[in-house]
């Protein structure tokens, strides 16, 4: 059985691909770590790198060892954090991530005020995609994620924040700015800005246009939303997005309207189901969820 330690080096290794910068960034000498692995592989009893011009390149072996390891390195470094934040005698922490939609919007600005009303509460903070969100949630690495499009989990406990759909998003004057509701068939004579198609709004999207019959051309492909409504500001083309992206740009910026046939855009908050959630991170839970509600 491997250390902690050793699998620390490994992951170290397979990033960095040279002794040198693995024992730079692990604060150890150059030959511990060529000794630690080469006692790896003596212990596994197959190689994990290959070695070229004075480097490590790794094997299949040594990535798929490195990837399984990931969960066990998390819930490692949390314990960790959690054991100094006891020494250090801190009242509380809050550790959130989210999806880019919101993110780079509606979390940040809810978290400001969330902050100043609980001055001891250290929180951390950043953006990812679902899937590593829901990786950090999973193995304890985060307390809360918040994300777009998830759905039952087996190992999360999830609640929805939002129920929304998503929108055709044009710049100012655009002609579909005139259009009630915006369908496939609009959008096809027009530049599109698209997301790719293996993210889950991507495919949706794609969906939609093949049900109404309707080619699906585009004249640029986005990673997420927010990229997209960027694009969209510049005059670049037209899109479909969720409807919290297309609502943090500036007032003014973006025509939004709705778009048929209707896409769902869930948010949904999520949490361990091995322990339960902190009364700090459920009034968190509560006050997102204010503010993403409909306003009258």
């Amino acid at each position: 059985m491997l250390t902690l330690r050793q699998l620390e080096i490994l992951r170290t290794m397979v990033r960095f691909q040279t002794t040198m910068a693995t024992a730079r960034h692990l604060n150890l000498s150059q030959p511990a770590v060529s000794t630690a692995i080469r006692q790896i592989e003596a212990q596994l009893g197959f190689p994990l790198f290959e070695r070229v011009n004075n480097r490590l390149h790794p094997l299949e072996a040594a990535s798929i060892v490195q990837e399984e390891a990931e969960p066990l390195l998390a819930l490692h470094a949390a314990l960790t954090d959690r054991l100094q934040d006891l020494r250090e005698a801190k009242t509380s922490r809050l550790r959130i991530l989210s999806t880019p939609p919101l993110g780079q919007g509606v979390v940040p600005r809810v978290l400001g005020g969330f902050a100043r009303r609980h001055p001891k509460l250290k929180i951390h903070f950043d953006i990812r995609d679902l899937n590593d969100v829901v990786r950090a949630v999973e193995s304890g690495a985060a307390d809360l994620g918040i994300g777009l499009g998830l759905g039952p989990q087996a190992m999360l406990e999830v609640e929805v924040l939002a129920e929304a759909r998503m929108v055709a998003i044009c710049p100012p004057g655009h002609a579909l700015a005139g259009l009630a509701v915006v369908t496939p068939g609009d959008l096809g004579a027009h530049s599109l800005v698209a997301l790719d198609a293996d993210t889950r709004m991507g495919a949706a999207v794609r969906h939609a246009f093949q049900s109404a019959r309707q080619p699906f051309l585009f004249r640029a492909e986005v990673r997420t939303c927010s990229t997209a409504c960027a694009l969209v500001e510049t005059g670049t083309g037209v899109s479909v997005v969720d409807p919290f992206s297309a609502a943090h740009p500036p007032p003014g910026r973006l025509e939004i309207r709705p778009f048929e046939p209707a896409i769902p855009a869930t948010a949904w908050a999520f949490w361990s189901n091995r322990k339960p959630l902190s009364p700090l991170g459920r009034r968190f839970i509560g006050e997102v969820r204010l503010a993403l509600a409909p306003k009258p």
